[in-house]
């Protein structure tokens, strides 16, 4: 596992949750001219197909026999399920309540990373990533109104958990795999899945091509999918798996600032308050411990001892 230099991880980081960010409005617009199972399948199947054409020629770095189980493991929980889930739920409940419950993610990786990985957890973390989805709970509040169904509520919840353990287990098996071909297997076998799903439920006749239909279909293929999730492992296998997904409680806040800019809706009171704490919480879950600067810090007489 290589690691990445900090300069390199910003702007990996700043990439990532400005492309998530910015997909919320896309797809929303693109939504309006096809089924979403049928949707979420073949951007994910197609965006899987081409970076395996592009990653063709390193076809020796994915040694299928050892690691089929990793690829089928993490198609399960990071598309089937987390896409899957995700569609199906926002039929029975508002998006911005959604978003919240599935924004408990980041907590739910830092207490699996704690307890399968071994990573430090300290009240300052703990802190950081209760602020953190308070300020998604704050950034989302304008879209809780509305029918909410309990079965929208487990369904939130049940992405939100599979998102989490999707990424504590690439974080486990980060040593074993390519990272940019179980990007690639992750979403052929989970567009398979959901290609189908939406191809017996739903209808291609359904979709409408048109420009924006055909603006947010590439855009999730090519960078929607494949470019964020290859980013997304790249800086969980580098990093603790904790704190790459407290920057994710930028997402819905991007989301809400993008749709204030290009689908003309409000920019709220909420939306400062919500930056304020995703701010304030990135900041608590990545800050060092006293104690640990303290003990990171050169002591006073090593320089005159090594003098």
């Amino acid at each position: 596992m290589q690691n990445i230099s900090r300069m390199q991880s910003f702007f990996l980081i700043t990439f990532l949750v400005a492309v998530w960010g910015a997909s919320w409005p896309i797809y929303k617009i693109a939504l309006a001219y096809t089924p979403p199972l049928l949707f979420a399948g073949m951007r994910t199947l197609l965006g899987g197909l081409m970076l395996a054409a592009l990653l063709y020629p390193r076809r020796s770095l994915i040694r299928w026999k050892q690691n089929w189980q990793v690829y089928l493991i993490s198609s399960v929980f990071n598309v089937i399920l987390f896409y899957g889930l995700q569609t199906v739920g926002l039929m029975y409940m508002p998006s911005g309540l959604f978003s919240v419950l599935v924004y408990l993610q980041p907590v739910l990786v830092g207490v699996f990373a704690w307890l399968w990985l071994g990573e430090p957890m300290n009240t300052s973390k703990i802190a950081g990533l209760v602020i953190g989805f308070l300020g998604v709970a704050t950034v989302s509040a304008g879209g809780f109104s509305g029918h909410i169904a309990i079965v929208g509520i487990v369904l939130a919840l049940m992405t939100g958990l599979s998102w989490a353990l999707g990424t504590v287990y690439v974080k486990k098996t980060s040593g074993r795999v390519d990272s940019l071909w179980l990007v690639a297997f992750q979403c052929f076998f989970g567009g398979i899945v959901l290609t189908g799903a939406g191809s017996v439920t739903e209808g291609f006749a359904e979709i409408v091509w048109n420009i924006p239909y055909i603006v947010g279909l590439v855009f999730g293929i090519v960078i929607g999918i494949s470019a964020s999730w290859a980013v997304y492992f790249k800086l969980v296998q580098s990093g603790e798996a904790s704190k790459v997904a407290s920057y994710t409680f930028l997402v819905p806040l991007i989301s809400v600032f993008s749709g204030t800019l290009f689908l003309k809706e409000p920019f709220t009171f909420n939306l400062v308050i919500g930056l304020i704490l995703i701010g304030v919480s990135i900041y608590w879950v990545n800050r060092k411990p006293a104690a640990l600067k303290q003990a990171a810090m050169p002591h006073p007489h090593s320089a005159k001892a090594s003098g």
